[in-house]
């Protein structure tokens, strides 16, 4: 809510008008409240089984710059930067120590640390099997979406029953069929030739490309049929990262850096008190006597 607008409900509620400048110290205050809060989520994220990584376009002052996420089912944690890659992760300073699972959805930053795990985002997987199929035709796409959403489907009524993991036999069966699919693919898009004089890297149509990062990564993409804490998708991120840019859509761009932090910050607060079925108001004012909220477990993603 905009500052302004923000003024405006407080002054309905309470038949007291308040300024502009009393909303922005009051949340200022607040970032320094809630610094424990936000110093506590970041160790228990590094030492997280599985984490969710996103990342996505942020105006601030009107320049574009980048929101960053790391977050579970229990924990949210932002921040923004001017820049989108490895310097920005490095200065959020969770996958540099992180030793668990991260779920993202393939940005080729994220393979930089591999002291971690990587499983990638298999909602996108669908997205540009559907594109390639409705684009091109080709009938291998649709085969591979239904393979997936098939094993997934297989894994959570595994859960349903109690089930540890899936049967050895059942794995190589769904193993073989993802690479008889991914065989038949490649057989109809073979590579890119170079052009007589044609300079630098040869551009690859999409559906190689995509069939290619379905080969080299076939273990990252079906991690959560070997892993069931290892979840099918990236959700939870996207999710995280939604009401951001719904705020930016009601709000606009940030008029400062100094805005865009303290934004982050406070909303690292109030969602991981919501995951946590903690009242908002009263996190804020236990946050301002000196009691900030502070999450202490993680849970096994459905």
């Amino acid at each position: 809510i905009p500052v302004g607008r923000s003024c405006q409900i407080i002054e309905d509620l309470s038949g007291h008008r308040v300024s502009q400048a009393m909303v922005i110290e009051s949340s200022r205050l607040c970032v320094e409240k809630i610094l424990p809060f936000q110093q506590a989520v970041k160790e228990r994220l590094k030492s997280g089984d599985v984490v969710h990584f996103d990342e996505s376009g942020l105006r601030v002052c009107n320049k574009l710059h980048q929101l960053h996420v790391a977050g579970t089912p229990e924990m949210t944690y932002y921040t923004v930067d001017q820049k989108r890659g490895a310097e920005a992760m490095e200065a959020m300073d969770i996958l540099p120590g992180f030793t668990g699972t991260a779920v993202h959805d393939h940005w080729k930053p994220y393979f930089q640390y591999d002291h971690c795990k990587h499983e990638l985002c298999n909602a996108h997987h669908l997205r540009e099997l559907n594109f390639i199929h409705d684009r091109y035709g080709q009938d291998w796409a649709p085969q591979m979406s239904c393979l997936l959403v098939e094993i997934h489907h297989q894994v959570r009524q595994a859960k349903l029953q109690n089930q540890q993991h899936l049967d050895p036999a059942v794995l190589s069966v769904y193993e073989s069929r993802y690479d008889a699919i991914i065989k038949a693919g490649l057989e109809i898009n073979p590579p890119a030739q170079r052009r007589p004089g044609q300079r630098g890297r040869v551009k690859q149509p999409p559906a190689r490309n995509l069939l290619e990062r379905l080969r080299i990564f076939k273990d990252q993409t079906l991690g959560f049929m070997y892993d069931f804490k290892v979840p099918f998708d990236n959700n939870q991120a996207e999710r995280d990262v939604r009401m951001i840019k719904v705020k930016q859509k009601v709000s606009g761009c940030f008029r400062t850096f100094e805005g865009a932090e303290i934004f982050c910050a406070i909303r690292s607060y109030i969602s991981t008190s919501c995951k946590n079925g903690i009242n908002v108001i009263d996190a804020i004012q236990n946050a301002f006597q000196g009691k900030p909220f502070i999450p202490y477990c993680f849970s096994t993603p459905e």
